[in-house]
């Protein structure tokens, strides 16, 4: 585990509550739900109806706009450019790593998450008989400067490193104050840039105008801090905000992708107003800055 002062070991029951998300709207497998997921699930949704009803969208929402879209831009990087590694860091309970092997059987899909919540994903995978050569589970710790579970380590463990990579970090991020989460992108950044070509993606939430649901969610973001041992953090308020920051950590390109602008292309829920989140999606080239 990284010696760092932000700890990122208490961040996997979220992914419980996630996973019961993907469950419950049919993305997801049965030997991915959880008994803590589907108690989490029941426990959020008087918070989540209430949310509803006030702001025009929730959790629930959010997480299944991100994760539609992120979904559709991973498969137009395999399609549209031909990249056949994809590594989900911080895979918790998702289901993608099933869903593209099941779309794109020649995918070499690795899931990476810290140890134990990797151990446990691992398992109930080998129990569906969804493993093999070409879907793998390794753990991974972002904030660690040395050992096997860094990042550049795992990079060059599990890949061809003279080919592309897609990188996805789902539910991971906001979980960091951005001083750490930028060492992080940078890092991957100089990673990537090893590999040209390829393309991360990520998501972000921007902090609501109205007051009081500025301070409604400020409140909620101590919970999830307390809870999860975590600094949450709502690192950007614009689109050229974040898109400024991923160039200056490094990366040649970074499109902001607003659901709002998918509502006719995918099947996802609407925000009523502007969404929360945004996804972002980063890449290296071999001709430098775009």
């Amino acid at each position: 585990m990284s010696s760092k002062p932000t700890d990122s070991s208490g961040i996997s029951f979220t992914a419980l509550y996630t996973g019961a998300v993907w469950h419950r709207y049919g993305l997801s497998d049965d030997c991915l739900a959880t008994r803590q997921g589907r108690w989490l699930y029941h426990l959020m949704t008087p918070f989540e109806s209430a949310s509803q009803l006030a702001i025009g969208g929730n959790i629930r929402t959010f997480l299944l706009q991100r994760h539609l879209i992120i979904d559709e831009l991973i498969d137009q990087a395999i399609t549209s450019q031909g990249i056949t590694q994809v590594l989900e860091i911080a895979c918790g309970m998702s289901p993608r790593g099933i869903r593209l092997r099941q779309r794109h059987p020649d995918i070499h899909m690795v899931e990476a998450d810290l140890p134990d919540m990797a151990g446990r994903k691992a398992l109930r995978l080998l129990a569906a008989d969804r493993l093999g050569s070409n879907h793998q589970v390794t753990p991974i710790d972002i904030l660690a400067d040395h050992g096997e579970h860094q990042l550049e380590q795992v990079l060059d463990r599990v890949f061809d490193n003279r080919k592309p990579v897609i990188v996805v970090t789902e539910g991971l991020t906001s979980y960091f104050s951005l001083d750490v989460i930028t060492t992080f992108w940078q890092r991957l950044a100089a990673a990537l840039a090893q590999r040209p070509g390829s393309v991360y993606l990520t998501e972000s939430y921007y902090r609501p105008r109205p007051p009081l649901l500025n301070g409604s969610l400020n409140a909620l973001g101590k919970l999830l801090g307390a809870a999860t041992r975590s600094q949450v953090s709502f690192h950007f308020q614009t689109d050229d905000e974040a898109r400024r920051h991923f160039l200056d950590c490094g990366f040649h390109s970074a499109v902001v992708h607003d659901p709002r602008n998918w509502y006719d292309r995918l099947a996802i829920p609407e925000s009523r107003g502007e969404p929360m989140v945004r996804v972002i999606e980063s890449g290296l080239s071999d001709k430098g800055a775009t």
